[in-house]
């Protein structure tokens, strides 16, 4: 288990990225006989794809529904990127969805579902409390969020560089490498 970072970080990252998130979903759990096939056939591809190694991606990890999905969360450099990876005939992406139509609980026995969303600079907030390096900062740059960075506001480049509390001497962690 990642070790947790004391403090409060911020992600940094330069010019626009890509989020990715895609699962499956078990909509009706008591038809096990059509969502089993349908799960063994394609937990495997959504392992496969939440560890790819694809050109333009940034980050990437996985999500559980308890008892209901799987899934995965993915950091990408461009939607060029993305859609190289997703409509390249031999990723795993194209196998996901050829298994999931063939399957027995593609008759809404089980979803599948996918959303991706294009974010232009400034326009992201995120912050991590005590947390061990994570989601987009994993991706990017992982930065104390003081100074500058220390508000949602300030970090959306809405707000002065005025600290809104004094910032304690000790209160950069510092970083073993």
């Amino acid at each position: 288990m990642a070790k947790a970072m004391p403090g409060r970080f911020t992600a940094q990252i330069e010019g626009p990225f890509v989020i990715f998130r895609l699962g499956i979903y078990i909509n009706r759990f008591l038809l096990f006989w059509k969502w089993l096939p349908t799960l063994i056939s394609l937990l495997p591809l959504i392992r496969v794809i939440a560890h790819t190694e694809a050109t333009g991606l940034l980050h990437s990890f996985s999500i559980s529904y308890i008892l209901r999905g799987k899934g995965f969360v993915q950091y990408w450099q461009s939607p060029d990127d993305l859609e190289s990876f997703t409509h390249d005939a031999t990723s795993p992406y194209f196998e996901l969805w050829r298994r999931y139509r063939a399957s027995p609980g593609s008759d809404g026995t089980v979803g599948i579902w996918y959303e991706m969303f294009l974010v232009e600079p400034k326009k992201y907030e995120v912050v991590y409390d005590n947390m061990p390096v994570s989601g987009l900062a994993a991706a990017s740059k992982h930065v104390p969020a003081i100074g500058r960075l220390e508000t949602a506001r300030r970090r959306l480049g809405r707000g002065n560089n005025e600290p809104a509390v004094p910032i304690p001497t000790d209160a950069v962690p510092k970083r073993k490498h």
